[in-house]
């Protein structure tokens, strides 16, 4: 009985053995004829992702990344003077259906970060302050540079925001769904909230974790 029910969950849809061959021949298309930064082995990319050749330059891929469908990378201020890539993603890390990076300065999410779906990474905001002009017409503030450390897990729509200076997610956090995240957390943190606050964190010298209860995360990864 357990392997006739194996065979039927594995043929259950065999239009899913067509899109995950579509999935890989385009990520191999991708990989050879985008012009990258960096691109590492392995990437897998969704073809309905968001992400264009104007802007690969300034994208750096480590090996085993995962990007799945709809989600989108962006970059603003591109310019052959950039010294360094504006988004660096390391190694096995996946980002999920709908989570968008939108990069003006630097984003580097270090090796094996999950960023759940319809999460948002932004290194800046729109200028508001014109009262006089629509606010698509003011353009953008000159924002910071985000860097979320290895390990770390970032929930379904959280939002990581930086309005200026570096903004650090420690190693092996957690961001939970829908925390609103504008400042720094240190490594081993579980984050929630709007604004996000410090709910429990790893205390590396009694070698246990402190602070109030268990909050709700996101089980959608």
């Amino acid at each position: 009985m357990p392997s006739s029910i194996n065979r039927s969950t594995r043929f259950e849809d065999p239009l899913n053995l067509f899109s995950q061959a579509v999935m890989r021949l385009y990520s191999l298309w991708v990989s050879a004829a985008y012009p990258f930064a960096a691109v590492g082995s392995n990437l897998s990319i969704h073809p309905t992702a968001l992400l264009t050749r104007r802007i690969a330059p300034g994208i750096k891929l480590g090996d085993f990344v995962i990007i799945r469908n709809h989600a989108w990378l962006n970059t603003f201020d591109l310019s052959e003077d950039d010294k360094e890539p504006k988004i660096i993603i390391d190694h096995c890390c996946v980002i999920n259906a709908q989570a968008v990076i939108s990069v003006k300065n630097r984003v580097h999410l270090e090796r094996d970060v999950m960023v759940s779906a319809c999460a948002l990474i932004m290194d800046h905001n729109h200028a508001y302050e014109d009262i006089h002009l629509p606010i698509k017409a003011q353009g953008l503030t000159p924002g910071g540079t985000i860097r979320i450390e290895q390990g770390c897990w970032i929930g379904h729509g959280a939002a990581i925001v930086c309005g200026q200076g570096e903004l650090v997610i420690g190693r092996n956090s957690v961001v939970a769904a829908n925390a609103l995240v504008t400042r720094s957390f240190p490594p081993y943190s579980v984050i929630v909230g709007n604004p996000a606050r410090l709910a429990r964190r790893f205390d590396m010298e009694k070698g246990i974790w402190v602070g109030g209860g268990h909050p709700v995360l996101d089980e959608h990864r």
